[in-house]
C-alpha cells in the first residue's frame, strides 16, 4: 500500500477531514478533501461532520480552526510551520495605541496568533478587510500586523484615520517594482494579479489586486490566457487545475514560503498515524480570540 492509499485509509478510519491551504505543496493539495484560503477553511471545518481536522498550513491557521471548532480535535503535519508576520506586533504596542486613541478599533488580520487576536476588536481577511473597516463606527483604526495590507485598505477607506504597524509577509515584501518591470518585458501579454500583502509600488502596477481565492477566481473567469502571479507559487496548483489551457508565471524566482513547504505527504501520513501534533489551547484563550472572529462574521455579512 503506497503513502496516498495509507492516508486515505487512515483518514476514513479516524474520521478526519484534511484541509489544505493554497500555498502548500501541490501533492498535499491533491490529497486534501478541501483546498482554500485560511479563514474559508476554518469556517468550513465547522460545517463538516468529521470530529477531527488535519490542517495543512501554518500554525495560526490551525489555531483559527481550533478557535472556531473548540469541540473538535485539530492536528497539523508540522507544528513548527509558522508565519513570521503573525508575530510582528507587540501586545504592549496595542495597549499603547489604545491609550493614545481612546476611540480606536484594533483591526487584526487573520494572519496573526491567537494571543494577538485576543487583544483585538475585530478580525479581517484580505478579501473582506475593506468591507469590515467601512462598517466600523470608529474613526481611528489600528490595523495589525501587516503594514502593506493596511496601506491598501486605507486608500480604499480614506474617511478613516489609520495607525499603521510595521509587520509584513517576507515573501510578498521581496517582490519589487523592478521584478514586475522585468517580468512584463518577458511576458507582455500577461495580466498581473497581485496579493494586497505586496508593497504599494507593486499594487500600483497591477491589473488586479485580491486575496488568494480572488486571484484564482479572476484568472478563471478572465478571457486572458497568460498571467503574472504576485503571490506564493503554491497557488499555481489550483490555478492550473482550474485553467489547464492558461499559462501562469511567477514575477521573480523563489516566491516560496519555506514554512508552508514544511507540509509534506510524509508528515501528513505521520500525523494521521500518530494523531499528533495537536493544536492545544485553553478555554479562556479560545473564548477571547473567538470574539473578534465572530465580530468579523457579523460585519462581513
Amino acid at each position: 500500500m503506497d503513502k496516498i492509499q495509507k492516508i486515505r485509509r487512515l483518514k476514513k478510519e479516524k474520521d478526519v477531514v484534511i484541509l489544505a491551504h493554497y500555498y502548500v505543496d501541490g501533492q498535499v493539495q491533491a490529497l486534501a478533501d478541501y483546498v482554500g484560503d485560511s479563514f474559508a477553511l476554518s469556517k468550513l471545518a465547522a460545517t463538516v461532520e468529521h470530529h477531527n481536522i488535519l490542517f495543512c498550513g501554518v500554525r495560526f491557521m490551525g489555531e483559527s480552526a481550533k478557535i472556531l471548532n473548540p469541540e473538535k480535535t485539530v492536528i497539523m503535519p508540522d507544528i513548527t510551520a509558522d508565519c513570521p508576520m503573525a508575530h510582528m506586533v507587540e501586545i504592549e504596542k496595542i495597549k499603547e495605541v489604545r491609550q493614545m486613541f481612546p476611540d480606536v478599533a484594533v483591526v487584526c488580520y487573520v494572519n496573526s496568533t491567537a494571543e494577538i487576536k485576543s487583544y483585538s476588536d475585530v478580525c479581517v481577511t484580505s478579501s473582506n478587510a475593506i468591507q469590515v473597516v467601512k462598517k466600523l463606527p470608529n474613526k481611528d483604526i489600528f490595523f495589525i500586523p501587516d503594514n502593506h495590507l493596511a496601506q491598501y485598505v486605507a486608500k480604499q477607506v480614506p474617511e478613516k484615520h489609520f495607525i499603521f504597524n510595521d509587520g509584513f509577509c517576507p515573501i510578498h515584501k521581496e517582490i519589487t517594482k523592478q521584478h514586475i518591470e522585468d517580468a512584463k518585458k518577458k511576458h507582455p501579454k500577461a495580466l498581473l494579479l497581485t496579493h494586497p500583502e505586496c508593497m504599494q509600488e507593486v499594487l500600483e502596477a497591477s491589473d488586479f489586486i485580491g486575496s488568494t481565492s480572488e486571484i484564482i477566481d479572476y484568472a478563471s473567469t478572465s478571457d486572458c490566457k497568460e498571467f503574472l502571479i504576485a503571490t506564493e507559487t503554491g497557488v499555481f496548483y489550483e490555478l492550473q487545475q482550474k485553467n489547464p489551457e492558461k499559462i501562469f508565471y511567477s514575477v521573480r524566482d523563489n516566491q516560496i514560503c519555506p514554512d508552508m513547504k514544511k507540509i509534506t505527504v510524509d508528515n501528513v501520513l505521520t500525523a494521521l498515524e500518530r494523531f499528533e501534533p495537536e493544536v492545544v489551547m485553553d478555554a479562556e484563550m479560545i473564548e477571547k480570540a473567538n470574539a473578534p472572529l465572530v465580530q468579523m462574521l457579523e460585519l462581513a455579512k
